[in-house]
């Protein structure tokens, strides 16, 4: 049975008195990812993949077992298929110009209606290199995704479709096997966003049948600095390496180069080493974790809470531990400031969702996100907290 504070004992950052709600952002770091970092500068700091001493060898040897536990973790079919990035931004951007040359001019790019900036602006990019055109997948009155709409525009065969596997404003869970299942019919890629996935539910590419499935360290109670690139081994290997270097080169000449072999060929240069190390570690963590029954607890404790509350709630449906809210009459950065002073940590703004704010007629939001270390009494804190905010700010209008 999940014990929330035996697990939050593996935290340091939370023996201060703060309440952090600001999962959505980035997660506390472990105990164990910032000993397997701190043990690498300690006792075996070298580069990977080049050196035949003791310490090469020994670093090389804890980012490949990084890789496996990666690959266990998410149940990639090969270990080639997962890919170390700086995050998920810098993933979907090496799908985005890895593919450059799949898109002819009129080519279709589906993205819904939810995206983080990170999983739009990179195929607005591409779209003016090459003359490709972005379709968005609506959303349903709920702000769920309209599934009807969707297989309405596969009808238009689109080269790509980019899709949150959750949506980081939302909490909502799209059902992202549906998602890829329909646009392989259509001939179409998939690219899916798992970003907000990571840690709260148990993802398996295969079982997704998505191409490329990208998150990030910071986001699973790891690393910053450092991500994944995942997905099917054939479609990997269609991708153009963004970048030239160290290590993804299989021979060089001044006439011209060839590649090294995946994952290796996407890997440019010296990567986050240390990083990768811990999040390896936080993948082990992650892997034995099963909090899924109390994260359930905290989301209906908070949404009871809340719906006592003059709040409006964003989104409705299937839903990770994460919520945005909005109050009329009432800025969303004067709530977070309000509770920045109680102690509580939160978000507000657009979330690095401007379109979507825009859908739902709102200048922003304020976002919540629960993580397994978070407590009962601290949610029950934050929504005393909330509702002096709430009653002081439309007492003042």
């Amino acid at each position: 049975m999940f014990d929330p504070i035996a697990f939050r004992a593996q935290f340091p950052s939370l023996c201060q008195p703060e309440i952090y709600l600001d999962n959505g952002a980035s997660t506390q770091t472990a105990a164990a990812v910032l000993n397997a970092m701190d043990s690498y500068y300690r006792e075996y700091r070298a580069n990977v993949h080049r050196g035949s001493h003791s310490w090469a060898e020994r670093a090389t040897s804890a980012v490949e077992a990084a890789r496996d536990s990666i690959q266990s973790l998410i149940n990639a079919a090969d270990r080639r298929a997962v890919v170390f990035t700086s995050g998920t931004t810098a993933a979907i951007n090496l799908v985005a110009w890895g593919l450059i040359d799949y898109f002819q001019p009129g080519d279709r790019i589906l993205v819904s209606a939810m995206e983080h900036h990170a999983n739009l602006v990179p195929w607005q990019l591409l779209a003016r290199r090459t003359g490709a055109v972005i379709e968005v997948i609506p959303l349903k009155d709920d702000a769920s995704l309209d599934m009807a709409a969707y297989e309405a525009l596969l009808a238009n065969k689109p080269k790509l479709v980019a899709c949150c596997h959750v949506s980081n404003t939302l909490g909502l869970i799209n059902p992202v096997e549906a998602i890829c299942a329909k646009a392989r019919q259509a001939g179409a890629l998939t690219l899916i966003d798992g970003a907000q996935a990571i840690a709260h539910l148990k993802v398996d590419i295969q079982a997704i049948g998505c191409d490329f499935y990208a998150f990030s360290g910071h986001k699973m109670f790891g690393p910053t600095g450092v991500g994944v690139l995942a997905g099917r081994l054939e479609s990997l290997g269609e991708l153009l390496p963004f970048m030239g270097g160290g290590e993804m080169i299989d021979k060089v000449s001044f006439e011209g180069v060839t590649f090294n072999a995946l994952p290796h060929r996407l890997e440019a240069g010296t990567g986050p080493i240390s990083e990768i190390i811990g999040l390896g570690a936080a993948a082990n963590m992650l892997q034995s974790l099963d909090a899924s029954a109390y994260e359930a607890e905290l989301t209906a404790l908070l949404l009871d809470g809340l719906a006592a509350l003059p709040v409006k709630v964003l989104g409705q449906g299937p839903r990770v531990s994460l919520v945005s809210i909005s109050v009329d009459g009432v800025h969303h950065s004067d709530l977070a400031h309000y509770l920045a002073g109680k102690g509580i940590a939160v978000r507000a703004g657009h979330h690095c969702t401007q379109p979507l704010h825009q859908l739902l007629g709102l200048p922003g939001s304020l976002r919540l996100a629960v993580a397994p270390y978070n407590t009962k009494q601290e949610l029950q804190h934050c929504l005393a907290a909330l509702a002096e905010a709430i009653a002081l700010f439309q007492e003042m209008a």
